[in-house]
């Protein structure tokens, strides 16, 4: 293990960790969202409904991606959590090659849940030690920075998943970032080491012995915000990764476009929208977190709230620029709560909790968010088409923007309750 040693060598030493995760987090995101651009040419060959793809690009990848999450998160409470990051980056890259291979949605819905196996060891891990490199006043601008991984891999994603596809074919796109992945692991294995548990919580000193998950269970079952944080968190996310993954093709019936215009369109909203989000999103946290825990969550609660509004002006937009403009805007308001509420699960718990809880909240966010979210999206198009046709995904989407209200609200409860279920670390 990495013995604690200046607060400048800490600092050194975390950049470069969070930059190799972060370079792991962007290929998560790729890996998970080029389905969303590459729907398209896939629907075209195999002869999909909305309803078969959401299945694909939701219930198959968020399973297991959530359910192993929290047993994987138990194992890197207790063992090097490198190992298990590098782990799961190699089988979630071999898994998105492998869809490049399959012959119909059967294949393609099991291959989708290998991807999900892999990546259910690569998030939760990678919160914990970034926790574990970082104090707690700049710990959400940390997690900010790793979770830029999702606008930027879901921009690349986009942008080389729609050129590949348009200049080669959809199974090369699926070949070629899988195994630019599976290149990354000897340099995660390599560029980290970990630091031990709760350096920067107790004096310098690394935290106790994980507990069984029973009391980790136990301990976040009786914090009420940890409820409302993991649930606020899932609604957002419902709107957050349907729109995310119907935006293609909603370009498509909406506006006409093209496949390689539609990667830029989409690629520049969630590189340029998402980045600004995430970043002032965990700014904002660190600012307003330090005066009083309940800033964490009303942060969310406010951007959520204005969220919706807007992407209803992006979704009924007379014109392309006018979209482009409100989904910039709203894909900012809707990462936003990345820092924040990410920062807060790990700051009501015990550092040798984190991997655990945050897997549990993970666990909530993803099976809700990823596998509701993208299919009841697909589903309530399929249904609404008699009466809208082509139109009938614009309204699924408009519809479903009323998860960003509920959202708010649990958001605004959880800033109420916050501060009553804070970690403190007692005096020695």
């Amino acid at each position: 293990m990495m013995q604690a040693g200046s607060g400048t060598a800490r600092t050194v030493g975390g950049n470069r960790v969070l930059a190799i995760l972060l370079l792991a987090y962007i290929f998560n995101f790729v890996d998970r969202q080029i389905l969303s651009i590459l729907q398209i040419p896939i629907k075209a060959e195999l002869g999909l409904s909305d309803g078969q793809i959401g299945l694909m690009g939701g219930l198959a990848f968020a399973l297991l991606y959530s359910g192993l999450g929290i047993p994987v998160a138990w194992l890197a409470d207790r063992k090097d959590r490198v190992t298990i990051i590098s782990v799961s980056l190699g089988v979630w890259s071999a898994f998105t090659a492998l869809c490049g291979t399959a012959q119909n949605f059967w294949q393609l819905f099991l291959c989708r849940m290998g991807v999900g196996v892999g990546e259910a060891g690569g998030v939760a891990p990678a919160y914990a030690l970034i926790s574990d490199y970082f104090p707690p006043e700049k710990r959400a601008r940390a997690l900010a920075i790793f979770s830029l991984g999702i606008p930027i891999g879901s921009a690349l994603g986009v942008f080389f998943g729609g050129w590949l596809a348009s200049n080669i074919d959809w199974r090369s796109a699926f070949m070629i970032v899988g195994l630019a992945g599976i290149a990354l692991v000897p340099l995660v294995l390599l560029g980290i080491r970990d630091p031990g548990r709760g350096r920067f919580d107790s004096g310098g000193k690394a935290g106790g012995e994980a507990p069984p998950f029973a009391t980790v269970a136990r301990t976040v079952a009786r914090k009420p915000s940890f409820w409302l944080l993991s649930f606020g968190a899932a609604c957002g996310s419902i709107v957050g990764y349907g729109l995310a993954f119907w935006l293609p093709p909603f370009l498509t019936r909406s506006f006409g476009l093209a496949l390689v215009d539609i990667s830029w369109f989409y690629g520049s909203v969630a590189l340029v929208g998402g980045m600004a989000g995430v970043w002032l999103g965990g700014w904002f946290g660190d600012k307003l977190g330090s005066i009083k825990p309940s800033g964490y969550p009303l942060i969310p609660a406010i951007c959520f709230l204005l969220a919706a509004p807007v992407y209803a002006a992006g979704i009924f937009a007379p014109s392309l620029p006018v979209a482009w403009v409100m989904f910039a805007i709203g894909t900012a308001l809707g990462l936003a709560w990345l820092g924040p509420v990410v920062a807060a699960v790990q700051h009501i718990v015990p550092p040798a909790m984190r991997a655990t809880a945050s897997a549990s909240f993970l666990l909530i966010n993803n099976l809700l968010g990823i596998g509701f979210g993208i299919y009841v999206l697909g589903f309530m198009s399929d249904r609404m088409t008699a009466t809208h046709g082509d139109e009938a995904l614009k309204y699924s989407m408009f519809y479903g923007l009323g998860f960003y209200l509920l959202s708010a609200t649990l958001y605004a409860l959880a800033a109420r309750r916050i501060g009553r279920d804070w970690h403190r670390v007692e005096a020695a």
